[in-house]
């Protein structure tokens, strides 16, 4: 029969190593948010997190009934969707907070769970392949960013290393979370109709949504509670998906060097 200690190494170990990619991940994207030299690398990234948020507004609006007749994502970074019916007060937040979700949820997953860690990423890239074909289809851009970014999840998931898809899918978590957190001071002060869709300009998703539901609130604290509450998802899944595992870690160390006296 095992000793208890022994048993639990492997589990130690994994977590050990789970908590060490999470804390290098979240570097990573504090350096790469913030540094713009290296918005070269950033680039994929930037395209990754908007297909997301286009995501989370077409899912919004199919989901209210709506229909999505149109579902882009510019070279610039930029995107958009065009669609008609569903609900405008859900449709409209569901863009930086479905993504805050996604990324919070992933988070959550990828850290509580290491071990399904590359399981999920071919579960997400299978998704997200599907979703482009019968979502995306009419823009060519991204068509190829769904399918190809589906195509890599999905390598990943079943060719590479555990400890690569993880860090993989941790910068992909932390950054599709706080979107609204790192485009905050846009949406507060770019108030003016500055993206180009089909010959018209458009405002940020905080100035539609103040125009067409809030008309009494400000596009400025629409930004900031959105913001808020992408901060206080992402900080509940940072809690429970690696600083519960941290102390649990802790208290695992402190208690073997106690047994040792």
């Amino acid at each position: 029969m095992l000793n208890d200690n022994v048993a639990d190494k492997p589990v130690r170990k994994e977590r050990r190593r789970a908590l060490v990619i999470t804390g290098l991940a979240m570097v990573v994207v504090y350096i790469l948010w913030n540094i713009p030299q290296l918005d070269i690398l950033l680039y994929p990234l930037a395209l990754f997190t908007t297909y997301v948020h286009e995501a989370g507004h077409a899912v919004a609006a199919l989901l209210t009934g709506g229909e999505v007749v149109a579902f882009a994502v510019n070279f610039d970074g930029s995107g958009y969707i065009t669609r008609r019916g569903g609900w405008d007060w859900l449709i409209g937040p569901a863009g930086y907070l479905g993504a805050a979700l996604f990324g919070s949820v992933l988070f959550y997953l990828v850290n509580r769970f290491p071990r399904l860690t590359n399981p999920l990423a071919i579960t997400i890239g299978v998704g997200m392949a599907l979703f482009t074909i019968f979502v995306a289809y009419g823009n060519l851009l991204a068509l190829i960013l769904g399918v190809g970014f589906g195509m890599i999840l999905m390598a990943l998931g079943m060719r590479a290393n555990p400890l690569i898809t993880l860090l993989a899918m941790n910068i992909l978590a932390v950054s599709t979370a706080l979107e609204a957190f790192f485009d905050l001071r846009y949406l507060m002060f770019v108030t003016d109709a500055n993206l180009m869709i089909n010959g018209e300009r458009v405002a940020n998703d905080a100035v539609q949504f103040s125009q067409r539901v809030t008309p009494f609130i400000s596009p400025s604290i629409i930004a900031i509670t959105w913001a808020a509450i992408a901060v206080i998802m992402f900080s509940m899944a940072l809690y429970y998906g690696a600083w519960k595992p941290l102390q649990r870690e802790i208290d695992d160390t402190y208690d073997t060097i106690r047994g040792r006296h």
